[in-house]
């Protein structure tokens, strides 16, 4: 069994010691100011917290924190009190993204401030834009001052835009640059307003219900970037949309996709987008007469896209830097070939699909369609270690994990890209990371038997299991309950694998916790219990029964559910029908020793047949070291302790002259045999007044992994005070000299170790027993 320490603090520290970079320490300041905002605050009357003390932070750092509480989920109407105090913290860039917030409690929080920029879409809590806007304009530094505003997939509310009789609109903030309201009601007679604005650039109004554009031409002279995807209620001709786009002379950037191929069978004739499709062909076809200054296009999704007209479009345009292609099957186009400056998003190419990743984070439906292709492409990718692609599926998992296609797309991307020795060569972050949004997948869609299958297929990696740091007790408890539904004679031997390899590794505190539950017990003894029926010997009874021997280990709760879902006679079984299975034998044994440890089920095990059966196997020609180890360690534990014995007296004695006898025979194996997490459950066996047999196999037991890895051993010798023990073993005058020989072998081997540790300490200081 391994060792690992998974608490949440050390886990953040491996991640940390991990990364490439090291981590800004204004980075680690702000995290750590999130984590404590209770005890750095009092409480005000209105329940919102106010920080105790306050230093005059940076401009940007007083931003910067803001938006690592919203990005973390900490920032709501209580904690978001902080920044009332616009002295010592001035905001200039907010981000309040996705945050449970209060009209009252953001207008009382960031309108005092002089704001440059607000970035509040898709804020919880009943906060609108006629909330925003109302609190903005109630500062008249803010109708001046703020350039940037971005309300996306929020509700407008525009009926409550009024303050004294005065109707407060975008056009109060005469500032503004840019304006994002993508996904919003807005309609026709607000985006009049929007376009009376005298510096508006920049201007996002897809999947709004604007039915008409000519109010653009309120702005033809500045706005520099329009992205009008998905308006579906457009109500004018193609002609007309041409006619009005053709006069914004200051038009660079054009977005003009779609997404409306998801929702329509590909063999669909209907006329739905239909007209949009048709302003787009023109707008292609018209070739340079048609806003020659564009640079950039985006008209993914849209229908009516030939190779030709795109061919006559890039032609026209030799300042032309993107051009959006993704699902209309024009990405194949010659033309786009040589040009090393142009970028394109399609599914021609890898490097069109991973730019589709990049551009399309915001979009849903092109997300999914950009990740089908890479799937495909990924299929072919054996041995190529990729984490620029893998770091892009990433994002799209993390920006729509609620999403049943893009997690299942894109956990399938992932096996690809991580599936055998791919990972190898992946930074232990970004596959952590990774990790972390598979598991979510897991938990979000628990009943999907497909994805479940391809979150499986991820953790069937050596490097993942074994060296990337993630939460391996969800891990555990998320396989074993999806392990519960599913009887694939595949399926169910990864998924014991994997829940084998996570047991090992997760702390004793955890694996008592995992233990508590008797559920996960009845699973894997039913497993046991169907191989054993057959008298199979394969990979998936070797896991189970190694799940059960780590589920066991100094967890008493596990141990006595053990005992109540019939484990022994069910292990006695698997002895008997398994005689001459050594690897078999071993993991049942280890298990038995488990059990043995725990002196209130140590009754359960007083069985006669049971314990001659286990004498049996303390040595012979035809048994291994690894059987008679771990079946001596059962009788140890059973022997030493002389009134609780429940069976005749003679048999105990018998059993400890040849527990004695036989541990005399043991030769040390090469191979490492079995390792352990504390030495404690030996520390009642080494007592003075324990029959020699049961001091042999304890110091037997020491030596032996001494041996094998004497930097771990011999330090936690000392740490749990072990070695007091063993000196107190080796001067006692009554202690038999085989006991005697192997605890002093020990000794020198700790006295070494400490030596080779402490190079300049000769002697140990009398009595001092601490770390070297």
């Amino acid at each position: 069994m391994i060792l690992q320490s998974d608490g949440k603090y050390l886990y953040l520290k491996k991640k940390m010691a991990e990364e490439s970079c090291p981590v800004a320490l204004s980075e680690l300041c702000l995290a750590q100011v999130c984590l404590s905002l209770d005890s750095l605050c009092s409480t005000q009357p209105d329940g919102s917290l106010r920080l105790s003390w306050a230093p005059l932070l940076p401009q940007e750092m007083a931003d910067q924190l803001l938006h690592k509480m919203a990005a973390q989920g900490t920032l709501n109407d209580r904690t978001v009190g902080i920044f009332r105090n616009c002295e010592q913290l001035r905001l200039r860039r907010a981000c309040v993204r996705s945050s449970p917030l209060s009209a009252e409690a953001f207008c009382l929080a960031l309108c005092p401030h002089r704001l440059q920029e607000l970035d509040a879409s898709g804020v919880l809590g009943g906060l609108t834009c006629a909330h925003i806007l109302s609190g903005l304009a109630s500062n008249p530094e803010c109708r001046v001052s703020l350039q940037k505003l971005t309300l996306s997939r929020l509700q407008l509310g525009w009926m409550s835009l009024e303050v004294e009789e005065e109707q407060v609109g975008f056009s109060s903030l005469q500032g503004l640059r840019t304006l994002n309201l993508a996904n919003t009601d807005l309609t026709d007679p607000f985006l009049e307003d929007i376009c009376t604005l005298p510096q508006l650039e920049v201007l996002d109004i897809s999947s709004t219900p604007v039915t008409e554009l000519s109010a653009l031409l309120g702005c033809r002279l500045t706005l520099r970037s329009l992205t009008a995807h998905g308006l579906r209620q457009l109500d004018m001709s193609p002609a007309r949309v041409i006619s009005i786009l053709s006069q914004l002379h200051a038009l660079r950037h054009l977005d003009l996709s779609d997404d409306r191929f998801a929702s329509a069978p590909p063999s669909a004739e209907n006329d739905e987008g239909g007209e949009g499709d048709e302003a787009v062909r023109l707008l292609l076809e018209g070739g340079s007469r048609i806003l020659p200054a564009l640079v950039s296009l985006d008209v993914s999704g849209r229908k009516k896209v030939t190779e030709w007209a795109v061919t006559a479009f890039v032609e026209g345009r030799s300042g032309l830097v993107f051009l959006g292609l993704l699902a209309t099957g024009a990405g194949s186009c010659d033309v786009l070939s040589g040009k090393d400056n142009l970028k394109v998003t399609g599914e021609a190419n890898e490097k069109q699909i991973c730019e589709s990743l990049r551009r399309y984070r915001e979009r849903e439906c092109f997300t999914r369609e950009a990740l089908v292709h890479l799937y495909q492409l990924t299929n072919n990718m054996f041995g190529q270690t990729r984490p620029d692609i893998l770091k892009l599926v990433l994002g799209g998992m993390q920006n729509y994990s609620d999403s049943l296609h893009v997690q299942l797309v894109a956990s399938a991307c992932v096996f690809n890209l991580t599936n055998q020795d791919m990972a190898v060569g992946m930074p232990h972050p970004l596959l952590s990371a990774v990790v972390h949004q598979v598991l979510e997948a897991m938990r979000n869609f628990p009943s999907h038997q497909q994805l479940q299958k391809n979150c499986l297929l991820v953790f069937c990696s050596d490097t993942i299991l074994q060296d990337v740091p993630f939460d391996r007790f969800e891990a555990a408890k998320l396989v074993m309950n999806w392990l519960s539904g599913h009887v694939d004679r595949t399926l169910q031997r990864m998924a014991v694998a994997v829940i084998s390899i996570l047991v090992a590794k997760l702390s004793t505190e955890q694996t008592t916790q995992l233990g508590a539950d008797i559920f996960i017990m009845k699973q894997l003894l039913g497993i046991v219990q169907q191989k054993a029926m057959a008298g199979v010997v394969d990979s998936t009874l070797k896991f189970a029964l190694s799940a059960l021997w780590n589920l066991t280990d100094e967890t008493p709760t596990a141990s006595r559910h053990f005992i109540q879902c019939q484990g022994l006679e069910l292990y006695e079984e698997v002895l008997e029908t398994y005689s001459s299975e050594s690897s078999i034998q071993q993991k049942v044994l280890g298990l038995l020793n488990n059990i043995a440890e725990v002196e209130e089920l140590q009754s359960d095990m007083m069985e006669e047949d049971l314990l001659e059966h286990v004498v049996t196997l303390l040595q012979g020609p035809q048994v291994e070291v690894g059987v008679s180890y771990f079946a001596g360690g059962i009788l140890a534990h059973l022997t030493s302790r002389q009134d609780a014995w429940t069976l005749d007296q003679g048999l105990r004695q018998t059993i400890l002259e040849q527990l004695h006898a036989a541990i005399l025979t043991w030769a040390l194996p090469e191979r490492e045999m079995v390792s352990y997490r504390s030495f404690r459950p030996f520390f009642s066996l080494l007592q003075t007044s324990q029959p020699a047999g049961v001091q042999l196999w304890a110091v037997w037991a020491m030596r032996l992994v001494c041996t094998q890895n004497g930097v771990q051993y011999c330090h936690m010798l000392q740490e749990e005070g072990a070695v007091e023990l063993l000196k107190t073993l080796s001067s006692d005058l009554d202690t038999h000299s085989n006991v005697r020989g192997m605890a002093e072998c020990i000794l020198g081997m700790v006295e070494r170790h400490q030596t080779i540790s402490n190079p300049l300490r000769t002697q140990p200081e009398k009595g001092h027993h601490g770390r070297s």
